[in-house]
Order: structure tokens, then C-alpha cells, then sequence
């Protein structure tokens, strides 16, 4: 009897990839460095500052006579305060009425067929080009007009009609790739669209409503022109226009300013630390489909 011997199979080797080149490392490696530097040099500059006595406001003598007094002088002796609470308010009713308005408008054209639907669709699409130049005289007519100029809810309404057009497309990307299953199921045990949608939908949209609340809340944190233009007064003003005070014809208090600008990062750092983890996810599924 022949026996024959079967070829011995050789264990597949993993294809591996080729290995970066030493100076391809150091290549890598030193645009990293400098990508950093360029981000962080800036903000480091602006913090060093607020540290620094005003004779040397505007030198390299950063470590020289270190004072907090910018901080407790920005705090005593001016309404820092009172614009700091005026942001909050302003930009915490845009977050919050912008998540509500975009997520709702997002999800009834990612769900439901009715008139209008395209014409609306591309009237979100074409308020986003028009740049604030344009804007803000009519938008400061409509305001004077209806008795809104230097209150906190003409600012809101505004800056509302900045984020809701961005933010309701995003949100309407993001709840396209939710089954509609989940929404026949909803139907099937008895809810209405609306407990469908805030008892089934919203869990499933986290990344979405994070980014749609940073997006919101940045909006009004930082915006200038608008809160420059239509709100007067000390008590009345928000951070924007409070800066503008440390600055005039004759000189800026570089102290104070910087200071301010240092506390007025903080909640911005905040809201981001807190949205960031779901940032990338939102932004992607909003963006796959439109």
C-alpha cells in the first residue's frame, strides 16, 4: 500500500505594515510639537499676562512681581459680575431652546412627509450664508420695532437664528440613521409621535443633542457683533461688550482684560469637557447623511 504525504501547510505569516523611517518619526514628531505650540502658545500668553503687574503689561517679564490683583481687581472694582451672570442667562436659554427647537425640526423632516417640507428644508440651508454684516441691521430694526433692543431675550432670539439652522441639519442627518423601527415600535405600544420621539428617540440622539448644545452655547458665549450693536448700559451688558470697556482711544488695560478673558474661557472649558466624549460621534452621524 502507497502512502502519499500531504504538503505541510505553512502558517500564514500577518501581513505587516512597513515601518515608519527614522526621519519620517522625527518629521512626524516635530509637526506635532509645533502644531501644539502654535495651539497652546496664545492661551499660555494671555494667562502669563493676567499674572503680570501693568508696567509690565506689554513685556517678556512674565515671572517678574507674579500678582493675582488683575483677578481681584477685575471682580471689585468693575461689573464683571453682573456681565458674567448676563452671559449665563443669554447663553443658557440659547442652549436650551436651541437643543429643543433643533432636535424637534430635525426629527419631523427626518420622520414625517408634509407641505413645505423642501422649501423649509432649504430656507435653513440658505439663512447659514448670510454673514452677520448683512444681518444685523434688520435684525436691529425688527428688535427696535417689537421693544427687544437691551434685553436678554432679543439676544437669545438672535443668536437662535444663528445655531437652530445649523444644528436642526445636523440633528436631521443624525436621526436618519436611527431605524424607523424604533418608531413603528413607539406606535405599536400606544405612544404619541411626540412620546415616541422624547421617550425613544432623544436616549438614542445623546451625541447629537451634545454637540447641538455646544454649538448652541458657543454661539452665545463668544458671539460680539450682535451683543455690541443691541445691548447698552452696564447692568445690561454681557461679556462681549463688557471687554470692550479695558479698551479705548487712548490705551488698553491689558490686566483686567486678560483676566476677564481667563474667566471667560473657564465655562467654555467646562461645556466642552462635558460634551466632548459624544463630539466626534454627533458631528460624524450628522454629517453621513443629509
Amino acid at each position: 500500500m502507497v502512502t502519499t504525504a500531504t504538503p505541510s501547510r505553512t502558517p500564514a505569516v500577518p501581513h505587516r505594515r512597513g515601518r515608519r523611517s527614522p526621519l519620517a518619526s522625527i518629521g512626524l514628531h516635530a509637526g506635532l510639537i509645533l502644531a501644539s505650540v502654535v495651539a497652546v502658545f496664545p492661551v499660555l500668553w494671555v494667562l502669563l499676562t493676567s499674572l503680570k503687574p501693568a508696567k509690565y503689561a506689554t513685556t517678556t517679564d512674565f515671572f517678574r512681581e507674579t500678582t493675582f490683583e488683575n483677578y481681584t481687581g477685575l471682580l471689585r472694582d468693575t461689573p464683571f459680575l453682573t456681565w458674567f451672570g448676563n452671559s449665563l442667562l443669554v447663553a443658557g436659554l440659547t442652549t436650551v431652546l436651541g437643543v429643543f427647537t433643533a432636535a424637534t425640526t430635525g426629527y419631523a423632516v427626518s420622520r414625517f412627509r408634509f407641505p413645505g417640507k423642501r422649501g423649509l428644508m432649504w430656507t435653513l440651508l440658505i439663512t447659514q450664508m448670510f454673514p452677520v454684516a448683512v444681518l444685523i441691521v434688520p435684525i436691529y430694526n425688527i428688535m427696535a420695532s417689537i421693544g427687544l433692543l437691551n434685553q436678554a431675550a432679543g439676544l437669545v432670539i438672535t443668536y437662535l437664528t444663528i445655531a437652530v439652522p445649523f444644528c436642526a441639519w445636523m440633528m436631521k442627518g443624525f436621526f436618519d440613521t436611527i431605524p424607523a423601527e424604533i418608531d413603528e415600535s413607539g406606535q405599536v405600544d400606544g405612544l404619541t409621535p411626540f412620546g415616541t420621539f422624547w421617550r425613544l428617540i432623544l436616549p438614542l440622539a445623546k451625541p447629537g443633542i451634545a454637540v447641538t448644545a455646544f454649538y448652541s452655547f458657543i454661539t452665545a458665549w463668544g458671539e460680539v457683533a450682535y451683543a455690541s450693536a443691541f445691548m447698552v448700559g452696564d447692568e445690561n451688558l454681557t461679556l462681549a461688550g463688557g471687554l470692550q470697556k479695558f479698551v479705548n482711544q487712548y490705551g488698553a488695560q491689558w490686566g483686567p482684560m486678560t483676566a476677564a478673558s481667563v474667566l471667560i474661557a473657564i465655562p467654555a472649558a467646562l461645556v466642552f469637557l462635558f460634551a466632548q466624549r459624544h463630539l466626534v460621534t454627533g458631528m460624524s452621524a450628522g454629517a453621513v447623511k443629509g
